[in-house]
C-alpha cells in the first residue's frame, strides 16, 4: 500500500512539473519572459482600474515578449488613446496593439 500511494504521488508530481512548464510554450524563450509579461499585463490592468478615463472591466490585456495586445469596447476614442496610452508607460513594453473596439 505504501509503494502505491508513492507511486501516484510521484506520478502527480510529475504531471505537476510538465503542466507548469507549458505555460512558457507560448513562444516565449524562459520562464522570466513569462513572468515579465505577467507582471506587465498585471501593472496595466490595475493603472487602468486607477484611472478615471478607461473601464478596466471592458478591455483586455494580454502580453507576449514584451508586446501589449489590447482588445474589447471603449466608450469613446478618448477612452481608447487612454487605454493604449497607460500600456505604452509601463516599463518592459515594447510595443502596444490597439484593438479596442469604440461603440458608439
Amino acid at each position: 500500500m505504501q509503494i502505491r500511494t508513492t507511486l501516484v504521488a510521484a506520478m502527480m508530481a510529475a504531471a505537476l512539473l510538465t503542466t507548469a512548464g507549458c505555460a512558457v510554450t507560448r513562444g516565449q524563450e524562459t520562464v522570466g519572459a513569462y513572468v515579465d509579461d505577467t507582471g506587465i499585463t498585471t501593472l496595466i490592468k490595475a493603472r487602468m482600474a486607477e484611472s478615471k478615463l478607461v473601464s478596466a472591466t471592458s478591455i483586455s490585456v494580454e502580453t507576449l515578449n514584451g508586446t501589449v495586445m489590447l482588445s474589447g469596447f471603449a466608450k469613446s476614442s478618448t477612452e481608447r488613446s487612454a487605454a493604449e496610452s497607460i500600456a505604452r508607460g509601463v516599463n518592459g513594453v515594447k510595443s502596444v496593439r490597439n484593438e479596442i473596439v469604440v461603440r458608439p
